[in-house]
């Protein structure tokens, strides 16, 4: 039996790691373009910033680690052109064709394209591979600009103006949509808009960057697109957000094919109905899934909150589940309960931290949640995420018993506070 896995980063060598553990005896390839593989994409920013110091350091695993430690074959500049399920093989861009028994597809997503006399700017730049990120960092070393504009205000941008500020940048974001993080929730933009003005960055909302003139360097941050002509040509069918369909045992409609990732989708807890939320944490879950299975097992994935946070210079912000907005148009009676208090007691340095709670007013059930703060905006964000995973109530989340010691917490954990007021709102 031989097991190809068409992708090797997350998705892909999460499949072909616990593949391996379910079935010795199997043969598994992994077929990746690039250059790299188990590399920390979430840490490119950092990389770029300088907070992470060499690219080395990013690098989790090497192909030679699969080999000895893992008995897995990873190839790297072997790119998949096509897939002929019927003769169980796929073809790479040299003519070599490859047998399958059984087959992962984890070729993740791709930047959404700008526009191409934009794209071709030599001052114009995508941070989606580490190779982008080294391009980056050589241009700043030579051409020293002083101007960059940032397209898109979603992790990407948020966490590119963060490393080009500590560069010594003047940065200007420019988001077409009237939010930021690709989500509808209006305090949530006024925040991360007082915390960017805060450190001298300029964000324009519903608009537009058709021209970069005045700008000595472009991020190209506009979003990404789930990478899934491979697939659709084989016949495997896509969902109705764009992704690859799936089931809960991440297969798709041709049997003995999975697929994994940024490249597929998944359900969402709350709604139910699939959804496309390209996530690192996601994709790492989706391929262990993906690979158990296609190494004979029968696991399911439970599927996904959409829980993520990011660092807009030091102040987390972290989201799960839907906002009022999402809730709303899902055909919730959505309300909602937002506080601000200390991540911990003052006399140990507590800073303001504020927690947004959404639930629905008919059946009193989690919706979804915002976190912001300096300190503890991760931790709180998960218990909210945990909630909502659960399928818990307002006055169930009010009543979790959570951990008190001055130097961690309040007596009174913010989100708790936040279930309170929104028990009395319910």
């Amino acid at each position: 039996m031989r097991l190809i896995v068409i992708g090797g980063v997350a998705a892909g060598l999460s499949a072909a790691a616990r593949a391996r553990r379910v079935d010795a005896g199997l043969e598994i390839v992994v077929l990746e373009k690039g250059a790299n593989v188990s590399y920390g994409a979430c840490g490119l920013p950092y990389y770029l910033s300088g907070r992470v110091r060499r690219a080395a350091q990013l690098i989790v695993y090497t192909p030679e680690y699969f080999a000895k430690e893992r008995n897995i074959a990873v190839r790297t500049g072997a790119q998949v052109v096509s897939i002929s399920h019927p003769r169980r093989e796929v073809v790479l861009d040299g003519g070599e064709r490859v047998h399958y028994d059984r087959l992962v597809i984890a070729t993740g997503a791709r930047p959404i394209p700008a526009d191409r006399a934009l794209a071709a700017l030599p001052q114009a730049f995508t941070l989606h591979t580490l190779e982008d990120v080294e391009h980056l960092k050589l241009f700043l070393r030579e051409k020293r600009p002083k101007r960059a504009i940032v397209i898109g205000a979603g992790y990407i941008g948020l966490e590119a103006a963060d490393a080009l500020r500590r560069n010594g940048l003047a940065v200007t974001i420019v988001e077409q949509s009237p939010h930021v993080f690709g989500r509808e929730d209006v305090a949530l933009t006024a925040d991360v808009r007082e915390r960017l003005e805060r450190f001298h960055v300029e964000l324009r909302l519903g608009e537009r960057a058709d021209d970069v003139d005045g700008y000595d360097l472009a991020i190209l941050a506009n979003g990404i697109q789930p990478n899934v002509a491979l697939a659709a040509d084989a016949s495997v069918e896509l969902g109705r957000t764009g992704a690859i369909r799936v089931d809960e045992h991440m297969e798709t409609n041709l049997a003995g094919v999975y697929a994994a990732g940024d490249c597929a989708e998944a359900e969402h807890l709350v709604t139910g109905r699939p959804a496309y939320i390209p996530l690192g944490t996601t994709a790492n879950k989706m391929g262990r899934v993906a690979g158990a299975n296609a190494a004979g097992r029968r696991e399911r994935f439970s599927g996904i909150a959409g829980t993520a946070i990011v660092s807009v210079f030091g102040l987390g912000v972290a989201v799960t589940g839907l906002s009022e907005a999402q809730a709303q148009r899902e055909g919730f009676s959505p309300v909602v309960a937002r506080i601000t208090a200390r991540s911990r007691a003052r006399y140990f340095g507590g800073k303001p931290i504020t927690v947004q709670l959404v639930a629905d007013a008919r059946t009193r059930r989690l919706l979804g949640g915002t976190v912001l703060g300096e300190d503890g905006a991760a931790g709180a964000i998960n218990v909210i995420a945990t909630a909502l995973y659960n399928r818990m109530r307002a006055e169930d989340l009010q009543d979790l018993d959570l951990a008190y010691a001055p130097p961690f917490s309040t007596v009174w954990d913010p989100v708790l506070i936040a279930a309170q007021q929104l028990s009395k709102m319910v």
